[in-house]
């Protein structure tokens, strides 16, 4: 699986966990809800800078975007 997919997998998985809609993520991270959608299937290729904000709004290490295995 590619980079792209397993962070995209990571984001849904905890924006799941903490019961976040795409649209709430989104504002959170001050990006469109449409690029979230994107980024959770991972067809896009994002700057660590957004990698950053959405996993600061979601609470969690940047790097656990990055492990295949979801807990």
């Amino acid at each position: 699986m590619n980079v792209t997919k397993v962070f995209g997998r990571r984001v849904r998985h905890f924006r799941s966990l903490k019961s976040l809609s795409q649209e709430e993520l989104a504002d959170l991270c001050d990006l469109h809800r449409t690029y979230i959608g994107s980024v959770e299937r991972g067809e896009r290729n994002i700057t660590l800078l957004n990698a950053e904000k959405i996993a600061q709004s979601l609470g969690e290490p940047l790097v656990s975007f990055f492990t295949e295995d979801i807990d």
